[in-house]
This record gives structure tokens, C-alpha cells and sequence, in this order.
């Protein structure tokens, strides 16, 4: 008496296809994983321009936590990326722009002689450029020498660059929405003469 067989129609996968078959498959998934974790977690910026000087420069690349914010506050100090909106003849603009937490919501600031004045007390500020703080004249030194003083609104913050000569901030624009926030910069990465962390 013989015993009786299982066959199967199914073709038997030829080693190569399958090999192929997994790795298609482990380039799908870590590719899904990196434009995740872009996506929602940590991001790399190239720096433009000249108003972070002299903690960031041209060239210089920062890698950016998207999720800080999700997990605690806003702190003053903190150097944040975030998007610019602007409209131009009904055109609507997007530009990445990174800049310092000077004040947050309900606080007081103000500028005199280009000191900064937050809740009634100067900012120390160990991050501007010594040789800039030199310069006599506070136009060059600070490019807004005085600012009358106001409360930030609920919801935002006032940012400003650490070049305050060349910087396009909330000096100009006002508070923005913490809603614009992209993330908080936190590293240098590029070029390696310069990573560090910020």
C-alpha cells in the first residue's frame, strides 16, 4: 500500500527571484522608515544668509527635532525653525527661516539702546558676536536701537536673529504663531570643523 503524495500547482520560487523579492522589500521599508522619520521627526537645513552669525553661518547645516514641541514647552533661548508666510499680488510664499526664542506668550519686551528687555529685566545674551556688541553706534550694532515695549499674544513668540544688524526678524514682523514652528534646531552637522550643538 503506498502513501498518498501532496503535490502543489504553485511553482517553487527560483532563489534569485526570492532575494530580490526581500530586498525590494527591506528598500521599501527603510525608505518608508527615513521619509517618517523626515517627515515627523528629525530633519536636516541648510543655512542661508547671514542673520545667525556668529552661532550659524552660510553653509552650515542643523538638524532639527520635530517632536520637542509635542513633548515640552517653548523656551526662551531656544533657536527654532519656522515658516514664513508671506502673499505677494495673491501669491502665496513658504520660506524655512530660523531665528532665537527671545519672549513667550504674555511676556513683556521691549528694546533701549539695543538691550534687550524681557519682563522688565535685560537679556543676558552670551550668544551675540563680542566685536559686535563693540561697535559704537547702535544702528550698525543692533540695527533696531529702540523698541517700544509690548506684550507678546497668547499662542505666539518674538524671535529675532543672533546678527541683529542683518537680521529680518520679529523686529519687523512681529510675533509669530507657535503653530508655524517646524521644530527646534539642536545640533550643527555640517561642516564637521563645526558640529556641536546649540
Amino acid at each position: 500500500m503506498t502513501e498518498p503524495t501532496i503535490s502543489s500547482d504553485a511553482p517553487e520560487t527560483h532563489p534569485v527571484t526570492k532575494a530580490l523579492r526581500d530586498w525590494f522589500l527591506v528598500v521599501v521599508l527603510a525608505l518608508g522608515a527615513a521619509l517618517l522619520v523626515r517627515v515627523y521627526v528629525l530633519q536636516q537645513f541648510y543655512i542661508s544668509g547671514p542673520s545667525m552669525e556668529t552661532t550659524l553661518f552660510g553653509n552650515n547645516r542643523v538638524l532639527v527635532n520635530k517632536l520637542s514641541y509635542r513633548l515640552h514647552d517653548i523656551h526662551r533661548g531656544d533657536v527654532v525653525v519656522f515658516d514664513r508666510v508671506t502673499t505677494s499680488d495673491g501669491t502665496v510664499s513658504h520660506d524655512d527661516l530660523i531665528k532665537r526664542v527671545i519672549a513667550l506668550p504674555r511676556d513683556t519686551i521691549e528694546i533701549k539702546n539695543c538691550i534687550v528687555i524681557v519682563n522688565s529685566k535685560p537679556t543676558v545674551e552670551p550668544y551675540l558676536d563680542k566685536d559686535v556688541l563693540d561697535v559704537t553706534d547702535p544702528s550698525n550694532r543692533c540695527r533696531v536701537a529702540n523698541m517700544p515695549i509690548q506684550t507678546v499674544p497668547e499662542k505666539k513668540i518674538f524671535v529675532m536673529g543672533d546678527n541683529r544688524s542683518e537680521s529680518f526678524d520679529s523686529r519687523s514682523f512681529g510675533p509669530i504663531s507657535e503653530s508655524l514652528i517646524v521644530g527646534r534646531a539642536f545640533a550643527i552637522v555640517w561642516p564637521f570643523s563645526r558640529i556641536s550643538t546649540l
